[in-house]
């Protein structure tokens, strides 16, 4: 910000410019503070493909996509969405469904709450669970859910 004596615009108080110009009243004329690429589009999130070996001798490639909440038979919780493919030219929606009561339980018994972190971490040991015990996932295509019956045992995988 810079201070402008305007005698010679015939005027005898100084001006405060801040970008703009000086209108003929005096008045510094700037227009309202817009985003310098306001036509930009946002950026296409950058996806990492990453491979899984599994027990049955696939090797599966899988990308995180979204996370949404969610509601299954009357249940909330949220809702993993992974892309997996067994063949490395096809990709298909994976979806895991972690149940907002089981994490509610565990909370409960443990005193302590998962971090949306450690919530991705057991979606994600769900998908992996699922492509070591389902012969031909790619076909398959099992309904994932993290419940009560398997939240301690993917938690264990994790060390929580």
């Amino acid at each position: 910000m810079w201070c402008v004596t305007a005698r010679r615009a015939g005027l005898r108080a100084p001006l405060t410019f801040t970008g703009g110009h000086i209108g003929s009243s005096g008045v510094v004329d700037t227009g309202p503070p817009s985003p310098n690429n306001a036509a930009m589009s946002k950026p296409e999130t950058v996806r990492r493909i990453k491979s899984y070996s599994a027990e049955n001798g696939y090797v599966y490639q899988y990308q995180f996509q979204d996370v949404h909440p969610a509601q299954r038979d009357g249940a909330k919780g949220n809702e993993f969405i992974y892309y997996v493919s067994a063949d490395r030219k096809t990709m298909f929606p994976v979806r895991i469904f972690v149940r907002r009561d089981a994490l509610d339980q565990w909370t409960k018994q443990t005193g302590r709450a998962l971090t949306g972190t450690e919530e991705y971490a057991v979606a994600k040991m769900r998908l992996f669970q699922a492509l070591d015990e389902v012969a031909d996932f790619a076909t398959n295509r099992p309904e994932l859910t993290v419940d009560t019956s398997n939240l301690s045992s993917l938690l264990e995988r994790l060390d929580l």
